[in-house]
């Protein structure tokens, strides 16, 4: 970055208030990156190629410099006039500030590329990655684990609902961290779902982590802080608009290991996400329903056309990631109930009947019987320490 930028957002206080956001980062790392972030529209492949190529604050002097700043070898002349006369507009020190104070403010904090928080499939977006995230909530949760992002219709039926929260809180219980997109009908009947059985799930919004959009999910998105993390890649004041929506939803699809369609019409906002789904290679499920639904169309659309694999238990939804379970599940023929308690029960650490109970949602007597029968099966094993799963 030039000297004169360089003065001008020390004299706006940008640097001190970096330190404060990211103090174990340069600040002028986390003032560029900051900046960006004020700049762009998310999913802007021409910042994300100019940072790619020049890092941040180099990129950054290029976006708001003078002239005569093209290096060669990188972007085109023309690509990189169109990308300024978007930018300029924005590049305003203040507004900088604003994005770094309204964070602290909200108890938030800002999330680079390459941290240890930092959700590692994003990273195969590539020039489309986000250039930062800002977070609220227990970020510690949420990484580190495996990911299964449930998404579908905003107005969802009854039996959509049932069916996310049933998909949700069975792999929430087991340990699987759940990604949504925090809006009304699926994704929020798959964040409840989670949060009820006393799993983590990690909410990516269109608009900034300070304001609850829709306005009805605020005491969910409450729960979800609590439980997980609310993440975007704008900064706190963004309103959430219908390209925000859209490129948003790319990163519910690089999040997660796998995507699950529960429920969609057939121009459904829901089918975006699993076509980021597919270009990026993750595994893809649908949800059918009844061929009379106009809900279901989306769903049934993908697996006639996209190749996505139907889903009707939380058992299959694993078998997306080959997990390594589908041995325990052709070995016998088992309820829901056993599903439930199968998930719950490692393979390698015993667990008494409490914890069972906690992490599979069923009562302790329901646990004991299902675990007797299982044991007979030879599905699993009690020992001193507690019971465990057959391998």
């Amino acid at each position: 970055m030039n000297a004169t930028v360089i003065r001008m957002l020390d004299d706006d206080g940008l640097l001190p208030m970096a330190t404060r956001l990211r103090p174990d980062v340069d600040p002028e790392e986390t003032v560029a990156r900051v900046a960006w972030s004020v700049l762009v529209e998310p999913g802007d492949g021409v910042a994300g190629a100019l940072i790619t190529q020049h890092g941040p604050a180099r990129a950054l002097e290029m976006a708001v410099g003078e002239s005569g700043l093209l290096v060669p070898g990188s972007l085109e002349p023309r690509q990189l006039s169109e990308a300024q006369a978007r930018w300029r507009p924005r590049a305003q020190s203040r507004a900088v500030l604003d994005a770094m104070e309204s964070c602290l403010a909200v108890g938030g904090r800002l999330l680079l590329p390459g941290d240890d928080l930092w959700p590692a499939g994003l990273d195969d977006l590539d020039e489309h990655a986000p250039l930062v995230l800002w977070a609220r909530g227990d970020l510690d949760r949420c990484i580190g684990r495996r990911t299964a992002s449930i998404v579908g219709a905003r107005a969802a039926t009854a039996y959509g609902e049932s069916v996310a929260a049933e998909l949700a809180g069975d792999l929430a219980a087991s340990g699987v961290v759940i990604i949504s997109g925090g809006a009304y009908g699926i994704d929020g009947a798959a964040h409840r779902a989670a949060l009820g059985a006393g799993g983590t799930t990690m909410a990516f919004l269109a608009g900034g982590i300070d304001r609850a959009y829709p306005v009805g999910h605020q005491q969910l998105f409450d729960r979800i802080r609590a439980g997980g993390a609310v993440l975007s890649e704008v900064p706190c004041g963004s309103a959430p608009t219908k390209w925000r929506f859209l490129q948003r939803n790319r990163l519910i699809a690089a999040a997660g290991a796998a995507t699950v369609v529960v429920e969609a019409g057939w121009r459904s906002g829901s089918l975006n996400t699993a076509g980021h789904a597919a270009a990026l290679g993750r595994p893809l499920g649908a949800v059918p329903g009844p061929i009379s639904s106009a809900a279901s169309a989306g769903c049934h659309r993908l697996l006639r056309e996209y190749d996505a694999v139907c889903v009707t238990s939380a058992q299959e939804v694993r078998e997306l990631w080959d997990d390594g379970v589908d041995e325990v599940a052709a070995s016998a023929p088992v309820s829901p109930g056993q599903v439930r308690l199968l998930d719950a029960v490692s393979t390698r650490t015993p667990r008494e009947v409490n914890e069972i109970a906690r992490l599979s949602g069923l009562a302790e007597s329901r646990v004991r019987s299902l675990l007797g029968l299982l044991g007979l099966d030879g599905l699993v094993v009690q020992g001193d320490d507690g019971w465990r799963r057959t391998s």
